[in-house]
Formats: C-alpha cells, sequence, structure tokens
C-alpha cells in the first residue's frame, strides 16, 4: 500500500526548488560520463536518482521500521494487536 508521501513523489509536476551543492570535480566528470551509460540525458538526472534512491532506503529503514518498532513494542506491553494494527492503518490512511 502506497502512503500518501509515495503517491506525491510519484507525480511529475511536483514544486521544485533550485539548490547550491558544492561537488568536487572529479565527481562531476563521473557523473557526466555515467549519465549515459544509463540512458539519462544529463548529469543533474543522474544526481536526483542516487539521491531519491538513497532517499527512499533511509525512510524504508527509519519511518517504516520506527513505526513498526512501536507496533511491537504496544503489542509486548499488552496493547491489543488489532487496535495496534488499526492504527498503524489510520497512519497509512492520513
Amino acid at each position: 500500500m502506497l502512503t500518501d508521501r509515495f503517491k506525491r513523489r510519484l507525480t511529475k509536476d511536483r514544486p521544485m526548488t533550485s539548490i547550491t551543492l558544492r561537488i568536487p570535480q572529479d565527481v562531476v566528470e563521473s557523473l557526466k560520463a555515467i549519465a549515459p551509460l544509463k540512458g539519462m540525458g544529463g548529469y543533474q538526472t543522474l544526481l536526483k536518482s542516487y539521491i531519491s534512491e538513497g532517499l527512499r532506503r533511509d525512510e524504508a529503514e527509519f519511518l517504516s521500521g520506527a513505526e513498526q518498532r512501536l507496533a511491537e513494542a504496544l503489542k509486548a506491553r499488552g496493547v491489543d494487536p488489532s487496535i495496534v494494527e488499526a492504527a498503524v492503518r489510520d497512519i497509512h490512511a492520513a
């Protein structure tokens, strides 16, 4: 089940912001060399792809994991599992 946050990430018309990021020149050169090999138009697209991949991985580990750890802790302390599961569903629906 996709959360609303993840559903919004799949839309193409999300608002964008510009940032300044200092990256070593050799890293930029490597990005420029690898981008076309991965079928990407430019190094910035590749860089955004790397950021997105890392962010999705960290969100899965830290956000979903925290949710699961809280649910398990509540169950271990005697909270009815059906109540815990309903609360988790409510969080995902929000």
